[in-house]
């Protein structure tokens, strides 16, 4: 594992407080824990947040890539707004919840966690997310569509590639019909990148030297070109 950026120990018992335990617990996802929360909860429902955006725009080096081939996850970045999920987990389940988030969320302390007005519905729910400060060593900046083909085509970690949660968020967000553009321009960019090179395959086949086809009864000419003239044998 990296080495921590901050100890996540005072951010976890920041959150507990903050939530008291005396009602449900409200989480809102808006990459991964949309399609793999990994914790139970009793309702789940369609929600957006202002003054927040998804951005593909967070280093991963060991999840979905590596020291040597950094890949990319979503972080919740301040500026427009996100549509996403929120999750509803009993107060009985609420803090052994949020210790198991913890060790998978923030073991290197990367995430900023706030509690966050959540629209829904059925009406407003105080969640608590993830968000990502520009700051942060693992924000990447603006990146080039050339940077994010090549993060594409090269970056796996332990839990697969890059592309593949890309692409299985997108999937995911399209199931609850919610529109991610800048999300579906990224993943079209490495389908096109894969398309081309496939076609750059095949037009290199089709250049490439063709073997002689042999055709039945037909003279081999290596043997007719030792075989024309008597032999020095026979002279």
């Amino acid at each position: 594992m990296p080495k921590p950026l901050r100890d996540p120990q005072p951010m976890l018992e920041r959150a507990i407080a903050d939530w008291g335990g005396h009602e449900d617990l409200w989480l809102f996802g808006y990459g991964s824990l949309i399609w793999r929360p990994e914790f139970g909860f009793t309702e789940r429902r369609p929600a957006w947040v202002h003054g927040w955006h998804r951005a593909l725009k967070m280093w991963s080096r060991v999840n979905r890539g590596s020291v040597q081939t950094p890949g990319l996850v979503f972080g919740l970045l301040s500026g427009g707004s996100c549509r996403g999920m929120v999750f509803r987990v009993p107060k009985a389940e609420g803090l052994e919840t949020l210790r198991r988030l913890w060790l998978r969320e923030m073991p290197t302390g990367v995430y900023d966690p706030r509690w966050l007005q959540c629209g829904t519905a059925e009406g407003h729910v105080r969640a608590l997310a993830f968000t990502l400060s520009r700051r942060s060593p693992n924000f990447t900046g603006e990146l080039s569509d050339e940077r994010y083909r090549h993060i594409f085509a090269h970056a796996v970690g332990r839990y697969g590639s890059s592309l593949d949660y890309a692409q299985q968020t997108l999937l995911e967000l399209q199931r609850h019909s919610i529109h991610d553009a800048a999300l579906a321009r990224l993943v079209a960019l490495a389908a096109a990148k894969e398309q081309e090179q496939r076609q750059s395959g095949n037009a290199a086949d089709c250049d490439a030297p063709q073997a002689p086809v042999y055709v039945p009864g037909s003279p081999d000419k290596s043997e007719s070109s030792q075989s024309s003239g008597p032999s020095k044998e026979n002279t």
